[in-house]
Order: C-alpha cells, then structure tokens, then sequence
C-alpha cells in the first residue's frame, strides 16, 4: 500500500479538451496506488460529430450518458470507493456538452434520461477543475496530434470554454477546486506535480482556487 494518502477517497478531474486530465490522472492513480477511470474515447459517434453530421451531436451525447453511467455502476457495484479512485470526468459534466450542442427537441429526450440516471451515481468527494486560455487549450490539442480533435474549430473551443466556466460558477454537488494550468507541466516538472499534491491534501469546501507559483 501507498505510504501516503488523501483526505479522500473519490477524485473526479474535470476540464475542457486540451487541458490535460487524463496526464494528471495517470500520475495520481500510479502515485497513490488507485484506481483510474477513464471515459470512453472510442465513441463511435465522435467523429461524425467533428464533421458536423445531422443528428450526430445526439447520438455521440447519449453514448457518452450512457457509457459513463454505466461506469460509475461498475464502480459501485465491486465497491471500488474503498479505495482511492480517480477519474477524468465527473458524471454530471456531460450536461455541459449537451446543452451547448443538442436543440431543444434533443434536450427534452436527454434531460429525462439524465434525470432517472443521475441520482443513481455517486458524487465525488472533491472535483478538480483544470483551466486554461484557448491558445494554451488549442497548443495542447495540436501537439498530441489527435485525428478526430484536427476537426475541432477554436470558435466551438471558447464556447465549450464559457460553458465550463458558466457550470462550475453554479456547480454545488461537491467542493470544487480550481486549478490555473496554463503553466503547469506535470509530466515534465515534478515540482508542479508536488505542488498540486499539497493542495489536495488539504480540506476543502465550497468552491476554492489555486495559482501556482508559476502562473502569478
């Protein structure tokens, strides 16, 4: 077992595209010895989504509601909270991404399946939110070189951008701390990665921020 520890045991990471969740993930899960969930990036939908195909934004929305569902249940069911678990999203962000790409008609059908199924999952303990400007966001996205992400337009990015900063404003199902990562690296400087560590093992309620060092 890990000799150290957080104040918790359900860690949800959050953020919009490019903002590097599933690097912080990975060295959190491999640091504390936990258990890492990862959405499902092979969302067939996806990238008929990208090319702006009628009715692809609702079957890539309702395949992401029903996969990270049906996740969270797996999770609950071999009762895997006992034990620090990590993910890169929180069930209740997919939301975000349904009400900025699906018209009221879509929206009707989803938020009625997403009201029977989301009393059924669990809240994180804390939400760890990434932030960044566009250029930071859209220099991270073309440097991982990602075949489906070549088709993402910067307009749509600042939109998704506003609609985060918008929906944890008013996000009130756990505490929520808000991290500055336009000048982090955690993979290449292990002093962020240690930095962002003391952080976590602080408690936290409401919605709280930090500013790296770097980034003041």
């Amino acid at each position: 077992m890990s000799k150290e520890s957080l104040p918790f045991n359900y860690l949800a990471i959050d953020g919009p595209i490019g903002v590097g969740k599933t690097t912080l993930v990975d060295m959190l899960a491999h640091r504390f010895e936990g258990v890492k969930v990862l959405e499902d990036a092979t969302n067939p939908f996806l990238d008929k989504f990208y090319k702006d195909r009628p009715g692809a934004a609702f079957q890539t929305q309702l395949y992401y509601l029903l996969s990270r569902f049906k996740q969270q249940q797996e999770i609950v069911q071999q009762e895997l909270f006992q034990r620090f678990v990590v993910a890169d999203y929180p069930f209740q962000k997919d939301r975000i991404f349904a009400y900025l790409n699906l018209t009221d008609d879509e929206l009707l059908i989803y938020d009625k399946l997403y009201a029977m199924l989301e009393p059924q999952v669990p809240s994180p303990d804390l939400v760890l939110y990434l932030v960044a400007d566009i250029e930071t966001c859209m220099s991270r996205i073309r440097k991982r070189n990602r075949a489906y992400e070549k088709k993402l337009s910067e307009e749509y990015l600042v939109e998704l951008l506003d609609a985060y900063n918008h929906y944890y404003h008013h996000y009130r199902s756990s505490p929520v701390l808000v991290v500055d990562t336009r000048n982090l690296n955690f993979p290449a400087r292990p002093s962020d990665f240690e930095e962002l560590l003391e952080q976590l093992k602080k408690p936290r309620k409401g919605t709280e921020y930090y500013t790296p060092l770097g980034s003041r």
